[in-house]
């Protein structure tokens, strides 16, 4: 852990200190009577002293100049109401500082800023402390994760942010830990955990914190864990209550009268024998006046209902929007958005706070626009259902019903019996991307996604702890045998920018991008929506149109959300960027053309800013020739479906192309020759590269290899072909990869 060492001046001021006491106490003729300059304050007490008054009425009254919660507001709205950069003014933003984190993989954090400091995460959990003015790092703590947990890290080792309080810092750990930092140094004040050790939870969601309690959910629903969510003391770390989204094993008994309401509706199966599911990954937001706190919860565990619970039932809490009282952890209310979740519909996304007209009477609402392509508003106080409308070309249901506010399924999108293209697929129409609600307008602004997929039963399914649980037959998800093919398919994947209105449940504008998994949003009164997109730029749109009015070349993909705040009276505009997450990792997509750097860095703008990004200079790789090997067709048969059983999730179906994970198109002859040692025996585990010991024998391994190298030949043959005029884009880096060689 690096902490106080980089405050600057410190070390010096405690020198001088220390010297002058020296020196009064050998001079004699001293008078310790006389008053005493008083010393100057360091840093990480000034740091220390910002921070300490930092508790749920600040957050509530949301002081302009600063972003005290990852949503700024307990409501999660996501709104500045900071009008400096405006529509007016925006052509004049300019890069104030950037720092560039060093890490690889995803980021996703929105940082907190608090008084000129600016607290955010990196991948592993890593904690960094800036001067949010001038970006100097004050200090980083590390949680020194082990690296051999990523494998549980269904998409990306990655951290979505701290939360402050009261003059420390919280963050949850990829490995299930809960921690509170000293603000001011980054010293750890306590550390708990809080998963079982039996089973592979993981934490990548921000805390919240209300009346002193932080409340942390987890993942890890692939890998066959039961969701919850808890509240722990503040400042102790002592735990408080614990509400669970699912039941166990109703031989043991129920924790709670929702838990005996919920075993009701599973019917049939052992589903606690691989969790259940429905984990609290992300999203949450607090109505202090209600004194509820309500969450979204995932999905089922496995999967796939027909096997997690197969005589049908709604599978209560999965696929939710729960409330629960904040003193006591129990259920006031809840909304089932996908009622017996069979296509990995979570409703953990962005939920929205806020008081709107509709039909002539000022209803307190809850806004989610979920996984699966319907947009709700719902009662905040009772859970009542107001309206949902589809956002993104949906097919596994035809709507919603306005009585009853349940979903009327498509019995085409049932794949008990053979493979189903569905939409949208398993990565939403809206995944975990912050939206942002703008009282001026009215309008919801939401990052979707048009994806498709294509589902199919696994009738071989069984439990096993360290691979995916999803009951659906990953070869279903393999590319088309030839490579133009499977190109058609990848060109078909949208992302756009939506402003939706929640009372006419209608699109008003879009921005269509170039490519999907684009930024969470930020909205603020100078009439601006900002976002960060795949392509390795960051932009402002005018909220009411929806006209680009400005943007800059970061060189990375943008994921994560930006924030506004100010200081000495100028606003800023700050945005964590790094390419990874599910999509990247795993969907096998090339990165757009623009999106080079594999490296993360904060940047953060205001008006006239005079800052310049170095400029990388990028050459292109080729697909490489693979090296020599004799297989016959039924051992690329094997290694197809072994690669899509357990490589695919990372590397991406079909061998993929170049995500965060390089491309093992790419692969070294090097790593060929020791491939079943990395594969097998585990020699990459330090790297976050698991062993699969315990699904492959060494044949099996070069069964893989043997695909891999198939696949190689194919992409080869087709990169040297005309075919791929018809992909420019596209093609720049599914048939080259990006390589920076400096800047």
């Amino acid at each position: 852990m690096k902490a106080i060492e980089l405050i600057p001046g410190v070390l010096l001021l405690l020198a001088l200190l220390a010297g002058c006491t020296e020196q009064a106490a050998e001079d004699p003729g001293s008078d310790p009577a006389m008053p005493q300059a008083e010393a100057p304050e360091s840093r990480a007490a000034a740091i220390q002293r910002a921070t300490a008054d930092i508790d749920g009425a600040r957050i509530v009254v949301a002081e302009a100049e600063n972003w005290l919660s990852t949503g700024r507001t307990y409501d999660e709205q996501r709104h500045s109401p900071l009008d400096q950069i405006n529509r007016e003014t925006v052509s004049d933003l300019g890069l104030a500082w950037y720092w560039d984190t060093d890490t690889r993989r995803g980021l996703e954090a929105t940082p907190i800023v608090v008084d000129g400091v600016m607290f955010t995460t990196g991948t592993w959990s890593v904690v960094w402390a800036h001067d949010a003015k001038t970006g100097e790092l004050l200090w980083e703590y590390d949680p020194q994760v082990p690296r051999a947990w990523g494998r549980y890290a269904c998409c990306d080792v990655v951290n979505r942010g701290v939360a402050a309080w009261k003059g420390r810092v919280y963050v949850g750990t990829l490995d299930g830990r809960l921690v509170a930092l000293d603000a001011g140094t980054g010293e750890p004040a306590w550390d708990v955990s809080t998963i079982p050790p039996d089973r592979a939870y993981t934490i990548t969601g921000a805390p919240r914190i209300l009346k002193d309690k932080v409340i942390i959910g987890n993942g890890g629903a692939e890998y066959g864990v039961r969701g919850y969510i808890t509240a722990y003391d503040a400042a102790s770390g002592e735990r408080l209550w614990r509400f669970y989204t699912v039941p166990g094993n109703p031989e043991d008994g129920f924790e709670s009268e929702d838990m005996e309401l919920a075993a009701a509706t599973w019917q049939g199966g052992k589903w606690w024998e691989v969790g259940g599911g429905g984990t609290v990954w992300d999203s949450m937001a607090f109505d202090p006046e209600l004194n509820l706190l309500y969450i979204g919860t995932g999905n089922g565990s496995p999967w796939n209902r027909y096997i997690r619970s197969p005589g049908g039932g709604d599978n209560l809490y999965l696929s939710s929007i729960v409330a629960i009282d904040a003193d006591t952890g129990r259920r006031a209310w809840h909304y089932q958005t996908t009622p017996g979740d069979t296509w990995d519909y979570t409703a953990v996304q962005h939920m929205i706070l806020a008081d709107i007209e509709i039909d002539g009477r000022l209803r307190k609402v809850i806004m989610q626009a979920p996984k699966n392509g319907f947009f709700y508003v719902i009662d905040r106080t009772n859970g009542e259902f107001i309206s949902a409308e589809a956002y993104v070309p949906v097919t596994w249901a035809t709507h919603v019903d306005p009585e009853t506010g349940r979903p009327v399924e498509n019995p085409e999108a049932h794949y008990a019996n053979e493979k189903k293209r569905v939409r949208p697929g398993p990565l939403g129409g809206h995944n975990w991307h912050p939206m942002t609600y703008h009282p001026g307008t009215g309008l919801v602004y939401i990052p979707a996604l048009d994806l498709r997929f294509d589902f199919a039963q696994d009738n071989a399914f069984r439990y096993v702890p360290e691979n995916w649980n999803t009951g659906v037959d990953l070869m279903a998800t393999a590319p088309p045998p030839t490579v133009e093919e499977n190109l058609d398919n990848l060109a078909a994947i949208k992302g756009f920018l939506a402003a939706w209105d929640p009372v006419g449940q209608q699109e008003v504008w879009r921005v269509q991008h170039a490519t999907a998994w684009n930024g969470g949003l930020l909205s603020t009164a100078g009439g601006l929506v900002f976002q960060g997109r795949a392509d390795g730029r960051f932009a402002a749109y005018a909220a009411d149109t929806g006209e680009l009015l400005w943007e800059s070349p970061t060189y990375v993909g943008i994921i994560a959300a930006p924030v506004s705040y100010s200081i000495d009276g100028e606003q800023y505009v700050s945005v964590v960027a790094g390419w990874g997450g599910a999509y990247a990792v795993a969907s096998g997509a090339p990165r757009h053309r623009d999106n080079v750097l594999t490296e993360g860095r904060i940047l953060t703008y205001r008006l006239n800013g005079d800052e310049t990004l170095p400029q990388p200079e990028v050459t292109y790789l080729a697909v490489p020739t693979p090296p020599a090997m004799d297989y016959a067709p039924e051992q690329l048969e094997r290694g197809e479906e072994a690669f899509h059983a357990y490589c695919a999730v990372c590397h991406g179906p079909g061998v993929g192309t170049s995500g965060t994970i390089t491309s093992l198109l790419y692969a070294s002859h090097a790593t060929h020759e020791i491939w079943n040692a990395i594969v097998v025996d585990g020699a990459y585990t330090e790297m976050g590269m698991p062993d699969f010991s315990h699904a492959l024998d060494a044949e099996g391994a070069q069964d893989i290899r043997a695909y891999v190298i198939e696949r190689t030949k194919g992409m080869i043959a087709f990169c040297e072909s005309s075919y791929r005029e018809e992909y420019p884009e596209l093609l720049d880096t599914a048939c080259e990869i990006p390589q920076v060689t400096g800047s």
